[in-house]
């Protein structure tokens, strides 16, 4: 899409809403309102997910600003928006990674399968297999490749003989696209890899405990063209069985890999809809802004 590709002098959102009078209409111009919605529908007819008036907070400073979004069955969802929007920061809410960071604070409600993950009877180990995480850059455990797979099914007790953790490892890596090439090689340390490699092992090792949501933070950005035509075509592949949401910075792979796009603005939810209707007709000035390249 030639819409999709950045200009190279990027402008300044704040001088552009200013001075641009050709700007498309919104239903709120103003995010500071008291009255201020998400633009399109933030509900699905099939929810795994749903997440409602979530607000996070680190210390005094808020990131999130009343986001409510539903991340729906067998579907990948994309997360836009400018760095330091609070994408990546509502992602690990999901699976509550926010968790390790002392001074950040959550309000809201966030249920998986309609059970409340901030409840006091939720297992966090658990949820973490249930909603499994691909980060950034690639980080497999200094341990043999099969071992990287076996090590949360042996965590979490899943096979009852080592055939049959034999069998799982080799249908999470056949899965992750990986299988044919480490068959061979299954004892030599998973850093080994290439980095296209290291990435798909780390999807086989969240895929082998059967989780029921992946969410994978920018899993593409360290990878190169061909490493990262792989990924998207798993992720394909993966959403026939599961529900993944993705943060990205690239337009393009938004709009190859997703069903929904969601996007976010200095910590608030601006515009969420089909992933078509955001790259093509846009509801939002913002959301049209940044798609097309004039602030970012």
């Amino acid at each position: 899409m030639q819409g999709l590709i950045k200009s190279k002098t990027q402008t300044n959102y704040f001088t552009m809403l200013e001075n641009d009078n050709n700007m498309p209409p919104t239903l709120d111009d103003s995010l500071n309102s008291p009255d201020f919605r998400t633009l399109g529908e933030v509900t699905v007819p099939r929810p795994i997910m749903k997440t409602k008036n979530v607000n996070v907070f680190y210390g005094e400073k808020q990131a999130i600003y009343n986001a409510s979004l539903d991340i729906g069955k067998n579907e990948v969802l994309a997360m836009i928006g400018p760095s330091g929007c609070g994408k990546s920061t509502f992602l690990r809410c999901l699976n509550r990674m926010n968790d390790t960071i002392d001074i950040c604070r959550i309000e809201g409600e966030i249920t998986l399968e309609g059970e409340d993950i901030y409840g006091r009877n939720m297992d966090v180990v658990l949820l973490r297999a249930r909603v499994g995480m691909v980060f950034q850059k690639p980080n497999p455990f200094p341990k043999s490749i099969y071992d990287n797979v076996a090590y949360g099914i042996n965590l979490h007790g899943l096979t009852n003989s080592k055939s049959e953790t034999d069998d799982v490892v080799e249908d999470a890596l056949k899965r992750a696209g990986l299988w044919a090439e480490v068959s061979d090689r299954l004892n030599q340390p998973g850093t080994g890899l290439s980095g296209g490699q290291q990435q798909r092992l780390c999807i086989a090792r969240a895929i082998a405990i059967s989780p029921e949501v992946i969410l994978m933070d920018e899993p593409c950005s360290a990878l190169d063209p061909i490493a990262t035509a792989k990924i998207e075509e798993l992720i394909d592949e993966l959403s026939q069985m599961y529900s993944i949401c993705i943060v990205t910075h690239s337009m393009q792979q938004a709009a190859r890999v997703s069903q929904r796009t969601a996007y976010f603005h200095l910590g608030k939810l601006i515009e969420v809809g089909s992933t078509d209707l955001i790259f093509t007709n846009p509801g939002h000035r913002l959301t049209e802004g940044y798609i097309t390249g004039r602030f970012g």
